[in-house]
């Protein structure tokens, strides 16, 4: 796929002006550029409005798509990165200014898209990943439809890691110990908490939906409305440091952590997805009958099932997200589908016709949104290109059926690593960084001991 296939549609003036525009008649004071690394993490500069309305030169170095998590260099760092370590160029998505709702003076923030010198998007930038997915749909014809589910917990603050994480006391003073699914009390103990969530989500115009609580003790989800797949990946990227705000600014922690407490559940990021023809606007998933879906649909259900085992490191990128794939949990451990099966790892839900989707419930809450949904996107087409054909709809257990998933962060990265079929529509340059910066993570991890360690093995081995 050629780079210059993701120019922007408008000449980059016009936008610019646009933003302008808003900064002014908004007082801003100063601008939050950002932008989205490899963990999801948001990296940037905060440069004072007057001189972000009249300089466009921001800049970021391109080794920030080679750092891991803990700050550190993959061992092939240079050559992933341009010999010169080089800088990014960054441009404003007019489209994406916000409101800071929590800054003392008028704030605003905008994501930015990363350009090379020779003006073309850059491969490791994790939002020009899903655009490079989502032009190979265009290419096709085809629209992705997307609403994420984001689960998270609320817990106590922890100021040193090697305690364990607590549920907090909500406004009873009671921390939760029972299972609260959909339980509105248990969602009311949090009331000052989320009032200012939902303050803080419509100052920043984010289409959170629905709330619910989880199975988890203080453990909540919120839905967004279903709308294309790189706006609902800049919500979430905004969304996740908008929960962490409210929650901080009641004392206590909104953890995105995928298993973050021992004996609690896992947190998902489930991923409904659908398809739109782009000449006619009608969803290419959907049959003439109930239970009756389009030949388009069974073979993006046989994409899925074919490659999301390799493309596992983007739906659990951390050690600790293969602590919620796990036999009894309420998380999928194989890539069954069936029709409203929460046990599948593909649940179809019961609905009309026209919004007949696949609901891919793979991703933990740590996964980098653009990523996750370039990976599953990118699955579905590959499943729509090579006309796969799925296995037949499940309606038992799922976790019957055993283990179809990498067990391990280091067996996820073997596999993408060896599904060089994915390379080329993702982008081979950042498929090799994701993996060294992954690697380089695992490592790291493997030279910690755990307590569990010096507890039963110490004096028993």
């Amino acid at each position: 796929m050629s780079r210059r296939q993701v120019q922007p549609a408008t000449p980059i003036e016009q936008p610019e002006n646009s933003l302008r525009r808003w900064l002014k008649e908004r007082r801003i004071t100063e601008v939050e550029c950002l932008v989205p690394d490899i963990t999801g993490i948001a990296r940037g500069k905060i440069i004072p409005a007057d001189k972000f309305s009249h300089d466009y030169g921001t800049r970021l170095p391109e080794g920030i798509f080679a750092t891991t998590v803990t700050g550190d260099y993959p061992d092939d760092y240079y050559e992933l990165t341009s010999p010169s370590d080089s800088d990014m160029f960054l441009r404003p998505d007019p489209s994406t200014v916000r409101m800071v709702p929590w800054a003392a003076d008028p704030t605003a923030q905008v994501i930015h898209d990363c350009w090379t010198k020779d003006n073309v998007p850059h491969e490791l930038a994790p939002r020009n990943v899903l655009r490079r997915v989502l032009k190979a749909y265009e290419d096709a014809d085809l629209q992705p439809v997307v609403a994420p589910e984001l689960e998270f917990f609320l817990v106590q603050k922890n100021t040193d890691p090697d305690f364990p994480l607590l549920p907090p006391a909500g406004r009873s003073g009671r921390p939760e110990t029972a299972r609260q699914s959909y339980s509105i009390d248990a969602v009311n103990e949090f009331d000052p908490i989320l009032d200012l969530m939902y303050d803080y989500c419509d100052a920043m115009e984010l289409d959170v939906d629905t709330l619910i609580h989880e199975s988890g003790a203080a453990q909540l989800e919120v839905n967004f409305t279903h709308a294309d797949a790189l706006s609902r990946a800049d919500q979430v990227f905004l969304f996740k440091r908008t929960m962490r705000e409210a929650a901080l600014r009641h004392g206590i922690y909104a953890t995105f952590l995928a298993k973050p407490m021992e004996n609690e559940p896992g947190s998902a990021m489930h991923i409904h997805q659908s398809v739109l023809d782009r000449k006619t606007g009608k969803n290419v998933f959907a049959g003439k009958v109930e239970g009756k879906e389009s030949k388009t649909f069974h073979h993006y259900i046989g994409g899925l099932q074919k490659y999301a085992p390799l493309t596992m490191a983007f739906f659990a990128p951390n050690v600790n997200s293969y602590r919620r794939l796990a036999i009894g949990q309420v998380a999928p451990i194989n890539v069954q589908w069936g029709y409203d099966n929460r046990t599948c790892g593909l649940r179809v839900p019961k609905d009309t016709l026209e919004n007949t989707r696949v609901e891919s419930r793979f991703a933990g809450s740590d996964a980098n949104p653009y990523l996750a949904m370039a990976a599953t996107l990118a699955c579905g087409l590959m499943g729509i290109q090579e006309k796969l054909k799925p296995t037949a709809p499940l309606a038992s257990s799922a976790q019957d059926l055993g283990f179809e998933l990498p067990r391990s962060l280091g067996e996820a990265l073997d596999e993408l690593e060896a599904a060089t079929v994915l390379h080329e529509l993702l982008g081979p340059r950042f498929v090799r960084a994701y993996i060294s910066v992954k690697r380089k993570e695992y490592e790291t991890f493997f030279r910690v001991i755990s307590s569990w360690e010096r507890e039963f093995l110490l004096l028993n081995v």
